[in-house]
């Protein structure tokens, strides 16, 4: 009885926070109570009236009136603290598991100026603090706990604030729609590479098959994805004041100095560590400049370099499942 009743609950409170890529606080999404001040203020009053009462005070009664009013008042201003404030996210960055991760959260107000607000995941976090101008914007910056690898659902946030007086906390809950890559974390101290990650593959004629590499060869033009160490910045200045494009230096490497990060060469650990440890292999090749390729059990990424490459491997480790181990 008491699971369904869980379960009800449960499902009333996501029907009413389903998840949203931007979020406007109104009336239907505030919700406010006194706070541990404001009840002892609350307990104050009622000792007055009381003592008004008994002893037939007139500037007892207008001294309690008058705070129950400054109260009142307060609590309308705690609520139209967050009142027409829209949030929204921007892509959150990718990180890696046991890590922190950030979340920037845009806060866009189209009224009056609003202080004292604060943003942090509602489940445990740090509130990061906020005033919003009128008719401006703030950039909050929230930090978080990484969850467990893959491509993970971004935690509940909480939206509060106790401006003027703190007797009253105002607060609105978020559920984000966006969605956080967590990697495998890197293994450290990274070990060196399987002897045989550097063995070209059968058929490969050695120094011949040329890769992207490290040996120079001559200069293109900069496509998405090249690193900015291959950049001739003698020329980028020039080129950006004359409206051109970047140039990058093209080089080759042979093909026996590819890398292949084979997840057999990390047998005898378990899943999570054979995982962490090729994860800190795609961290050392990309940094050092070597071509490398991943083997997954049947999924193959050819070797290449650049962010794209290396997203795109960490990617594949962040979903990888133990039934598709070889």
């Amino acid at each position: 009885m008491a699971g369904s009743i869980r379960q009800r609950i449960d499902a009333w409170w996501a029907a009413r926070h389903q998840r949203r890529d931007v979020h406007l606080m109104g009336q239907n999404n505030i919700y406010i109570l006194p706070s541990r001040p404001g009840l002892a203020f609350c307990a104050t009053l009622c000792v007055l009236l009381v003592a008004s009462i008994n002893d037939q005070l007139s500037l007892g009664y207008m001294l309690t009136f008058l705070l129950a009013g400054a109260g009142f008042a307060s609590m309308h201003s705690t609520h139209g603290n967050l009142r027409g404030l829209q949030l929204d996210l921007r892509e959150p960055a990718p990180g890696f598991a046991g890590g922190d991760l950030q979340l920037e959260v845009r806060v866009h107000n189209s009224g009056r100026a609003r202080y004292g607000v604060g943003i942090r995941v509602q489940e445990d976090g740090e509130t990061a603090w906020c005033d919003v101008p009128e008719k401006g914007h703030a950039l909050v910056h929230v930090r978080f706990k990484a969850p467990g690898r893959g491509l993970c659902e971004l935690p509940t946030l909480r939206i509060e604030t106790r401006f003027p007086l703190g007797l009253f906390g105002a607060w609105s809950i978020w559920r984000p729609a966006a969605k956080v890559w967590v990697y495998p974390a890197p293994e450290s101290p990274a070990v060196p590479f399987a002897p045989s990650a550097q063995t070209a593959e059968a058929g490969e004629v050695s120094g011949a098959a040329l890769v992207p590499g490290q040996d120079f060869e001559g200069v293109r033009a900069y496509r998405r994805g090249d690193s900015l160490r291959q950049v001739v910045w003698k020329k980028a200045a020039l080129a950006l004041e004359q409206g051109g494009t970047l140039w990058v230096r093209e080089t080759r490497a042979p093909a026996s100095q590819r890398l292949w990060l084979d997840i057999a060469d990390t047998a005898g650990r378990d899943w999570e560590a054979r995982l962490s440890r090729l994860c800190a292999w795609v961290l050392a090749a990309e940094s050092q400049g070597h071509p490398y390729g991943l083997k997954l059990a049947g999924q193959d990424l050819a070797p290449a370099q650049g962010a794209e490459h290396r997203r795109a491997c960490l990617e594949l480790l962040a979903l990888a499942a133990p039934g598709r181990s070889s």
